[in-house]
């Protein structure tokens, strides 16, 4: 069988604020800098043309690069270097838009100059507001006015002068003023660390390479055809190898830059991050420290690439980093966190059981659970003819007959947070529970269709199967599902998940310029699409459940769907199969006996409480700049999460904090989701 890796990852380099400046004849002189000039290199003109003639030739969705793209690439390009609108004026957009419909014909013959032109003006209105935001800290500013800022301004008007810059950055500056200042920080020491802070800023803006503007620039081509095609520099290449071997030694999480922040974009399993339940998607990291007593150094408003590089260190060295967690929201205080670094480790990894002790209805009942980070398997190790390699097949095989023996009444597959991996294991651990048949559909760019089967027909567990899914399980972990449901082979319990149902290559452009060999990238682009054994896509729609929980992420923002250039739901002709069972007709009695004891569930009330909370701090679009206001809210939030966690404590026995005081002990969490998925395959097992 051929072997197709589903890629699931989310660029790195991603939306970075930096810039040199480019002087053109027939345009008016830059008044700043116009010595430390930026310009395409002049090898840069032929990778733009071949990187189109691949994808024009390639993509799956032969689309036609015509002004209706260009129109999108131009809105991409301006968003990836001004996402907050922070810099640019509206005069400053009204002059580019004599690029607007242009791009097309310019990315065909390789002319790169309009797109260094945007970025050179933007390099210039970085330097015009750091040195506004520096004159600003020279006073202190005056904390008791009711006044507040917008926080999210992606879609709000460009700012019409100079003035209206200004006092957009008046509130920009006096918010981070403010956030120090509740930290306990002294005017000085805010003076201190605002200017150093702004300083790196214009540090990072005046190292930008050519190739950094040029890979900013391919990718708002690349992503405007669809989001999981990508243009990866030289430097970048290195770091997606690092990052698919796994063989770094860090924390294992990949970071992506957004609006002067590094934000977590996945916690990798096995990683210490992952052991650590420290750290989670969409925490801002604010700052970083090495060992235990090193002085933690402010990277707000650094390159993506220095902050990688500062987190990064040899397996067992300490790194202290600054968080800011997603889930307590804008008012969420910064927070000290300590990881050991180390090397993921394919073992790390692995699929892994336990066993879930249920009382329902007066009935003790063992469930048996595996729980899956990724499909995964050591291909060097087989073509070696390893006869014990490793892979996720293998390991989920061997964990069913550890728990057949232990007389389990029923199965629950975890693949939360599971985004994909080998297409092929997915397909092998779903023989794992159906006789035979086929698994999944493949379509390639050129409309041929390629059925792949269940490549043995012995079925290694008929009982009772759930599978618990959440909103960033996707890919190989849809395909699995998908077939599990089709077959009507067991329940799919959970969240709607993340809808990507495409297949990626890469390209290694060097081998098509072998004259500039060492200084091209890579192009991972999208050369086929997943179907399931129904004919439907999993693209877009993912997975829905036989039974949904609430979630806290909505799909119009956490789902393939919320991607505007993301390839559509389509539909084929189905394959001929034979399923299992029809499980359909236990679905509303499971629906109204989950429904009934939720009710009464104390940790699942804890759970829709913590989507509440999320949800009004997501859609909090204003923050005062208020001192006592803030400073309220911040209090008020510490109390509520203080007593949760005393009310979570008291239920597991464990001694009650004092106010202030940090617990030094591991505490177990309670797994509501994972324990009503139990009571309903109990209820399950009971009805069938």
């Amino acid at each position: 069988m051929k072997k197709i890796l589903a890629i699931a990852i989310i660029l790195l380099a991603a939306n970075i604020f930096l810039a040199r400046t480019f002087y053109f004849k027939n345009d008016p002189p830059i008044s700043q800098d116009t010595s430390k000039v930026i310009e395409p290199a002049k090898y840069l003109s032929s990778e733009d043309e071949i990187i189109n003639t691949i994808l024009t030739r390639y993509h799956y969705s032969k689309f036609r690069l015509d002004d209706s793209l260009s129109n999108v690439i131009f809105n991409r390009y301006l968003k990836s270097i001004d996402y907050n609108r922070s810099y640019f004026l509206a005069s400053d957009i009204d002059n580019f838009d004599k690029y607007r419909f242009q791009l097309d014909d310019d990315i065909k013959d390789g002319n790169l100059l309009p797109a260094y032109k945007i970025f050179n003006v933007f390099r210039q209105r970085v330097n015009e507001r750091l040195d506004y935001a520096e004159g600003l800290l020279k006073k202190e500013f005056d904390f008791n006015k009711k006044e507040s800022l917008q926080l999210d301004r992606d879609k709000a008007p460009w700012a019409k002068d100079t003035t209206e810059l200004n006092e957009l950055w008046r509130k920009k500056v006096k918010n981070d003023a403010l956030n120090l200042l509740l930290t306990g920080k002294k005017w000085s020491d805010i003076q201190s660390l605002l200017t150093k802070r702004y300083e790196n800023v214009r540090r990072s803006v005046m190292q930008t390479q050519s190739e950094d503007v040029f890979q900013l620039f391919e990718n708002s081509f690349t992503e405007s055809i669809d989001p999981h095609t990508d243009y990866f520099s030289p430097a970048t290449s290195e770091n997606f190898k690092i990052d698919m071997s796994r063989s770094l030694e860090g924390i294992g999480a990949q970071l992506q830059s957004e609006d002067d922040y590094t934000k977590i974009a996945e916690v990798i399993p096995g990683g210490p991050a992952f052991k650590s339940k420290l750290l989670h998607r969409d925490d801002k990291i604010t700052g970083v420290a090495q060992g235990k007593d090193g002085e933690m150094v402010d990277v707000i408003g650094w390159r993506l690439t220095d902050v990688v590089a500062l987190i990064r260190g040899p397996k067992g060295s300490i790194v202290r980093l600054q968080i800011i967690p997603a889930s307590e929201g804008v008012n969420a205080k910064p927070r000290e966190i300590t990881l050991v670094r180390d090397k993921i480790t394919l073992k790390e990894q692995s699929a892994k059981d336990k066993i879930l002790n249920l009382k329902n209805d007066g009935k003790d009942y063992k469930l048996g659970v595996i729980i899956i980070p990724a499909f995964y398997s050591d291909f060097e190790a087989e073509q070696r003819g390893d006869k014990n390699f490793k892979s996720t097949t293998r390991d989920v095989q061997k964990l069913v007959d550890e728990l057949k023996s232990a007389n389990v009444k029923g199965i629950i597959i975890d693949l939360r947070n599971n985004g994909g991996g080998s297409l092929e294991e997915a397909i092998k651990l779903t023989g794992l529970f159906i006789k035979n048949g086929p698994v999944v559909q493949i379509r390639n760019s050129d409309g041929n269709i390629r059925v792949e089967d269940d490549p043995d027909s012995a079925i290694d567990y008929s009982g009772p199967l759930v599978v618990l899914v959440n909103r960033f399980s996707a890919s190989a972990s849809e395909i699995f599902a998908a077939a599990i449901q089709d077959y009507g082979r067991g329940l799919i319990i959970g969240e709607q998940t993340y809808g990507k149902g495409t297949v990626q290559n890469l390209i290694d452009l060097n081998r098509l310029m072998p004259n500039e060999k060492g200084k091209l990238g890579q192009v991972k682009l999208t050369i086929a699409k997943f179907y399931r054994i129904t004919g439907a896509s999993t693209q877009h729609m993912g997975v829905v459940p036989d039974i949904q929980y609430p979630s806290a992420f909505d799909s119009n923002e956490y789902m393939e769907s919320a991607e505007p250039s993301s390839l559509p739901w389509d539909q084929i002709s189905a394959t001929k199969y034979k399923p299992f069972g029809n499980l359909k007709s236990f679905i509303p009695k499971l629906i109204a006996e989950h429904d009934s004891r939720i009710k009464n569930d104390p940790e699942f009330d804890e759970y829709l409480d913590e989507i509440k909370e999320y949800h009004e701090s997501h859609d909090k679009k204003t923050l005062s700049l208020n001192e006592a206001v803030r400073k309220k809210e911040m209090d008020d939030a510490e109390q509520k999460k203080f007593e949760k966690e005393n009310e979570l404590r008291k239920r597991l026995g464990l001694k009650l904090l004092k106010k202030g005081e940090i617990s030094t002990e591991t505490e177990p969490k309670d797994d509501p989701l994972l324990n009503e998925t139990g009571h309903i395959l109990i209820d399950f097992i009971t009805l069938s």
